[in-house]
């Protein structure tokens, strides 16, 4: 399974936002051509066909202009694929086909091809469900594109993309332009070629040069990046600067008027629920109260006194890396512990970034990202990653107790990996895997637990993927069966203990990545169960976020600069749906603790009851709303 936490992508690279829709006209006339019944529909990633290419050159030489020929030789092969799968198929999955796009865009700006960039922009656009995100696609890129086409006036980018800011409504779209800017503040040379370095050079290393789609096609992505963005930056800074300053439009926050507060007097009992998750700090003055106690069992004497399996499991239960019990509730920092503050200082600081928030923590990570050299991007970058693992689980917990003094929450450690390179993917470590995952949610059973939050997920091609980077497997083909096989012993595992616990509630959150879960088989926001609610991310204003992942979400809440607990006892803010599925937690368990007799359908019913409906361009979401279903409570 490989869990991975699904806190906000705080380091993304600029392509992601800015790629536009490129291809050819006799690709768009061939797809169009070719009858419907004769496309075979591709309703999961994984029935997509594979691709391989060869590549001969380090990916930190790939983009020097002696190897400009190498570099357009994969952009084309990479083409060519694309095209030949969008004309071959019915792919029911408009993220997918915009990743295609996207990608075929890249290779237009590779190739000079600057008005079939503009020409096809609006099918990608089109594509797009989410109106800020649409937008604001492609405004460097559509900006850079007319700029060439006009000819050599060096002002015509600024004023390109000052024209097309102008024309936003800017209360829609001022959180993607935040985050926009920030990316301009914090992008190198070095950082991206460390990056790159750190995450493909190692798997070319290990497959001699033999490289996915999926490298193939980011390698190529990143070319916009090398070859304009990184000039640009500065102007581009200056325009979103200009717009954002001119624009001081606070939102409205509206969880206020929809919270609930249990007071300490209040006619209520204690429930039990359980983050499950990268543990949690049980030792902050402010939880400490609220952790749940198992009085059988005698803190640190090292016996599993009440013989249920887990020795000293006061608070809660832990496994490691590899799926071994141990006693410790809260994600090891090991080499780093005396960086942690440092590196709480610089999470801080992406996370304001991201968000145009101009705070100290933002200016020491400028200042640090500025001097970062290229080989040390990968120490940099595996470091947040500690204390991203480090500090999740505290964060979660911390929202889901807020305001509700007759919480008890049980703490279930899983460990997340946080090297740039994960760890090969086993048969044997599958299986270890499914045995924590049934254990835990025995525990849970075992424990009177009521409601369950789970802030993490993994996909199918994650395994894939992670296969690749060790050359394991052996074809194309084979380790698609063997990635297949891994998944499904995971999967079968954690779809057979949720449904099994009919007690109890599953709240999950949906994802950052802005896809179709269900589509890219995530787990476990993809999964359908009636004792189960996957949680989207919306802002204070309860609009929708750029990155919360679609597909399948019941509900959303807030999930963007959400503030809430860290190791030792800061207060800091979070982005992702992480944050606005523990929101949830929260509701389930006042909802609990004013009646414990509600079934699981009754409780799950009252949280979706009482949230509100709100109208999108393509689809009506529900937002949540607390006091509403706490009124509703028979």
């Amino acid at each position: 399974m490989s869990p991975k936490p699904f806190l906000a992508r705080l380091f993304v690279f600029p392509m992601a936002l800015f790629l536009s829709v490129v291809a050819s006209q006799a690709q768009a006339q061939d797809a169009a051509a070719r009858p419907e019944s004769a496309r075979p529909v591709i309703t999961l990633k994984d029935d997509l066909p594979r691709h391989s290419y060869q590549l001969d050159v380090k990916v930190t030489e790939l983009y020097l202009p002696e190897n400009r020929a190498a570099l357009l030789r994969l952009a084309k092969a990479v083409e060519a694929d694309i095209l030949n799968d969008l004309a071959a198929y019915d792919i029911q999955d408009d993220n997918t086909v915009q990743e295609y796009y996207a990608v075929l865009g890249n290779v237009a700006i590779l190739e000079n091809r600057w008005q079939d960039y503009l020409d096809l922009l609006q099918k990608q656009r089109a594509l797009e469900t989410k109106e800020a995100n649409r937008l604001t696609m492609g405004l460097y890129s559509e900006a850079l594109a007319k700029a060439r086409l006009s000819g050599d006036d060096p002002k015509a980018l600024k004023t390109n993309m000052e024209q097309a800011l102008a024309a936003l409504d800017y209360e829609v779209v001022q959180d993607n332009l935040k985050s926009a800017r920030g990316r301009t503040e914090i992008l190198s040379e070095a950082l991206v070629l460390g990056n790159l370095e750190s995450s493909y050079q190692p798997v070319i290393d290990q497959t001699s040069g033999e490289i996915s789609y999926d490298i193939a096609s980011s390698l190529v992505s990143v070319s916009l990046t090398m070859d304009h963005y990184l000039r640009d930056a500065p102007t581009i800074n200056e325009v979103y600067t200009a717009k954002i300053d001119a624009n001081k439009i606070v939102k409205k926050d509206i969880w206020e008027d929809r919270k609930y507060t249990l007071a300490a007097d209040a006619k209520a009992s204690p429930v039990v629920v359980a983050v499950w998750d990268s543990g949690v700090d049980t030792s902050i003055e402010a939880l400490a109260p609220l952790i749940w106690r198992n009085t059988r069992e005698v803190p640190g004497n090292g016996v599993d006194d009440d013989q249920n399996g887990f020795v000293d499991d006061v608070h809660g239960i832990a496994y490691d890396l590899h799926s071994n019990k141990e006693r410790s509730l809260l994600y090891p920092v090991g080499d780093v512990e005396e960086d942690v503050q440092v590196m709480q200082v610089h999470m801080k600081g992406f996370g304001d970034i991201q968000s145009g928030v101009d705070s100290e923590e933002a200016s020491v990570l400028r200042k640090r990202l500025a001097a970062l050299e290229q080989e040390e991007v990968k120490d940099f970058l595996e470091s947040l990653g500690i204390y991203g693992n480090y500090s999740h689980g505290t964060h979660v917990a911390g929202i889901a107790v807020e305001g509700n003094p007759f919480i008890r929450v049980l703490v279930a450690r899983m460990t997340y990996g946080h090297t740039m390179i994960p760890e090969k993917p086993t048969l044997e470590l599958a299986r270890a895997e499914a045995l924590m995952v049934r254990e835990t949610i025995d525990y849970f059973k075992a424990n009177g637990v009521r409601a369950v939050n789970m802030s993490w997920g993994g996909s199918l091609r994650g395994i894939e993927e992670a296969l690749e980077a060790h050359n394991a497997g052996g074809s194309l083909e084979e380790r698609k069966k063997l990635a297949r096989e891994i998944y499904t012993i995971g999967d079968t595992a954690l779809r057979e203990s949720i449904s099994g616990a009919g007690d109890i509630l599953f709240i999950t959150s949906a994802g950052n990545s802005d896809n179709d879960v269900k589509f890219d088989e995530f787990y476990p926001s993809g999964y359908d169960y009636p004792n189960m609610i996957s949680v989207g991310a919306v802002d204070a204003a309860g609009d929708e976020t750029s990155f919360t992942s679609l597909g399948k979400v019941d509900i959303y809440a807030n999930g963007f600069e959400v503030e809430s607990y860290v190791p030792g006892g800061d207060r800091i803010k979070f982005n992702g749906t992480s944050m606005s599925s523990p929101q949830v937690l929260n509701l389930a368990a006042k909802l609990l603790a004013i009646n414990p007799e509600l079934s699981t359908a009754q409780l799950r019913k009252l949280i979706l009851d009482g949230s509100d409906e709100k109208v999108l361009e393509s689809r009506t979401i529900r937002l949540m709303n607390p006091a509403a279903s706490v009124a509703l409570i028979p």
